[in-house]
C-alpha cells in the first residue's frame, strides 16, 4: 500500500511512501512527486473549499487545486480562529470490559502500583540544583537490591515567582513527591526561597515520614553529610519493596507526541489509541494532554465526554488555553512547527486531528488541571501546553507510570517517568535505534491497528515489569515547569 485515504469523506490522500509524478494512486494521477507523509488531491478542490482529512476539515484551499496536485502550506490555510462555540452531542463510546493482564510491579502501602522503585531528590528551588546533583553522584552506592536508581530533577524556579506561577511550581513539585515510582523522596531546600517548607507541607498534605524527608541546606553545617544520612535512611525504606504480580488495571499511562510527521495520525497515534482502548477495557487509565494541539479537533473529544459535567470542564480547559494565547497577543493557530511541515503536516487542524488519535475511542471520564492527579480510571484529559518537556513533566506529575511518546522525526529527551518513543515510520526506528523503543511503521505496510495495539500493550507490560527504555539507558531524565507570568 503506497497511499491511504483515511476516511471515505476525505478529498485528499496521504503518501505512505515517496510517490513519483505520473503515478496513479487512489484513482488520481499525480501531477508532481509527493513525499512520504504529504497529501495529494483526490479530485479538483475549489478556492475556499474545505480540505477534508480524517473525515474532518483541516483547512481550506487558498486557490483552486487540481486532482493529483500536492496539497500543503503553499495552497492551504487554516480555518481556525480564536472564537469557538461548543455544544454537547454525546456519542456512545463504551468499551467492552476485558479481564486484566498482569505485570511485575511494586505495590505501595497506599495500594497504588509502581513500575520503578527509585529514590528521588526534589529541589524546591533552583539554587540547590547543584547540591542535589552532587548528592546523586556521591551516593550511587545506595542503588542496590530492589532500588532501581537515585535521581534528581533540576529546575530554575521556586523563588522570584508570584501568583499562579508560584502556585504551579509548588503544586507540580509536590505531585512529583507523591509519584508512586519514587519509593522514597528527599525534598531539598535552600532556606530563604519563596517556596517555604510550610507552603510545601501544606501542598503535600499527609505523607509517610519514613518515605519523605526534608533537608534545608542553610540549617545544617554540612549539607552533603546530612543529605547522605537522609538518603541512606530513605534507601533503607525503599529497599523493602520487591516486584510482584499486579493487574494492569493499576497502570496509568501518559500519551504525548512530538516531532510529528504526516504519518503520525496514520500509524503511531492510532496504534497508541488502540493500546489506550485495550488498557482501559482492562480497567487501566490513560492521560492525553497538549491542549493547543487539540485546537480544531476538540469536538472529536467533546462528544465522547462521559457526562455534561466532564464536557463543561473540557470546554473550560480549551477556552482557558485560548485565553492564555490571546492574553499574550498570540494567535491560537501558530502551529505546526517547521519540522512538522517538512513531514507533511499542513495546519494546526491537520496536526490536531492526528494528535487526538492517541485517545482511541474510549469515553472521556475526567479533565485534570495542571499539577493534578488521575482520580478516575479511564481516559483522562490533562491541561497542559504542547511543549514536549513541560507536558511530559505534567503527565508524570499526574501519576503516569510511563509515557508513550510518538514521533516521526525523533527526539532523545526523557521525563522522570520511563518515556517510550514510538516511531511513526520504520526508517526512523532503524536510523535512531538508540532513541526509538517501538516501531509503528509496519502499520503503513498493512499491519492491522488491533495487532499493532496488542504489540504495544505487550511492550508496555515488559517496561512496567522492569525492562528499561532507551531514555533510561541513556540517563535522560528532565523536568520543565509551566510558567506564564513574570520572574522577579
Amino acid at each position: 500500500m503506497d497511499s491511504i485515504r483515511i476516511s471515505p469523506q476525505d478529498n485528499v490522500a496521504v503518501a505512505l511512501h515517496p510517490l513519483s509524478k505520473g503515478g496513479v494512486h487512489q484513482g488520481a494521477t499525480l501531477l508532481e512527486d509527493i513525499q512520504q507523509g504529504h497529501k495529494f488531491a483526490l479530485r479538483p478542490i475549489g478556492a475556499g473549499e474545505p480540505i477534508i482529512k480524517y473525515g474532518y476539515p483541516i483547512g481550506r484551499a487558498k486557490c483552486g487545486i487540481a486532482a493529483g496536485a500536492w496539497v500543503h502550506v503553499h495552497n492551504v490555510e487554516t480555518g481556525l480562529s480564536e472564537e469557538g462555540e461548543y455544544s454537547y452531542n454525546p456519542a456512545p463510546s463504551a468499551l467492552e470490559a476485558k479481564p486484566p493482564r498482569t505485570f511485575q510491579g511494586y505495590l505501595r502501602k497506599d495500594g497504588r502500583a509502581a513500575i520503578r522503585n527509585e529514590v528521588w531528590i526534589i529541589p524546591t528551588v533552583g539554587c540547590v540544583n547543584s547540591v542535589a546533583q552532587k548528592l546523586v553522584r556521591d551516593n550511587q552506592h545506595l542503588v542496590r537490591g530492589s532500588i532501581d536508581g537515585l535521581y534528581t530533577f533540576p529546575h530554575p524556579f521556586g523563588c522570584s515567582q508570584m501568583g499562579d506561577d508560584h502556585a504551579q511550581t509548588r503544586k507540580l513539585l509536590a505531585a512529583l513527591v507523591r509519584h508512586p515510582n519514587a519509593g522514597a523522596v528527599l525534598v531539598l531546600s535552600l532556606g530563604c526561597e519563596n517556596l517555604t517548607r510550610g507552603q510545601f507541607l501544606a501542598e503535600l498534605g499527609d505523607y509517610d515520614h519514613d518515605r519523605v524527608k526534608f533537608l534545608t541546606c542553610q540549617e545544617v553545617e554540612d549539607e552533603y553529610a546530612a543529605g547522605a544520612e537522609a538518603l541512606a535512611e530513605l534507601a533503607g525504606y525503599a529497599g523493602q519493596f520487591t516486584r510482584q504480580p499486579l493487574p494492569v488495571s493499576k497502570l496509568v499511562v501518559g500519551m504525548k507526541c512530538g516531532g510529528s510527521d504526516g504519518l503520525s495520525g496514520i500509524t503511531a497515534n492510532p496504534t497508541v489509541g488502540r493500546f489506550s482502548d485495550m488498557l482501559i477495557a482492562q480497567g487501566g487509565s490513560t492521560v492525553l494532554t497538549e491542549v493547543p494541539e487539540m485546537f480544531g479537533a476538540e469536538g472529536i473529544l467533546f462528544d465522547r465526554c462521559a457526562n455534561r459535567a466532564v464536557f463543561d470542564k473540557a470546554v473550560k480547559m480549551i477556552e482557558d488555553f485560548k485565553h492564555y494565547f490571546t492574553s499574550h497577543g498570540q494567535v491560537v493557530y501558530e502551529n505546526p512547527s517547521p519540522g512538522n511541515k517538512a513531514g507533511g503536516i499542513t495546519t494546526l487542524e491537520d496536526k490536531s486531528c492526528g494528535c487526538v488519535q492517541k485517545g482511541g475511542t474510549a469515553p472521556v471520564v475526567d479533565v485534570i488541571n495542571y499539577g493534578g492527579q488521575v482520580a478516575t480510571p479511564g481516559l483522562n484529559l490533562l491541561s497542559g501546553p504542547g511543549n514536549d518537556l513541560v507536558s511530559a513533566t505534567a503527565l508524570t506529575a499526574a501519576g503516569a507510570h510511563l509515557i508513550l511518546f510518538t514521533t516521526g522525526r525523533g527526539t532523545p529527551f526523557g521525563a522522570p517517568a520511563p518515556t517510550v518513543k514510538v516511531a511513526t515510520n520504520s526508517g526512523l526506528a532503524q536510523r535512531k535505534a538508540g532513541w526509538i523503543d517501538f516501531d509503528a511503521g509496519p502499520v503503513a505496510n498493512g499491519e492491522p491497528l488491533d495487532a499493532a495495539g496488542e504489540r504495544l500493550l505487550d511492550y508496555v507490560i515488559q517496561v512496567a515489569s522492569g525492562q528499561q527504555t532507551n531514555t533510561e539507558k541513556n540517563g535522560f531524565r528532565e523536568i520543565s515547569i509551566f510558567k506564564g507570568g513574570v520572574v522577579l
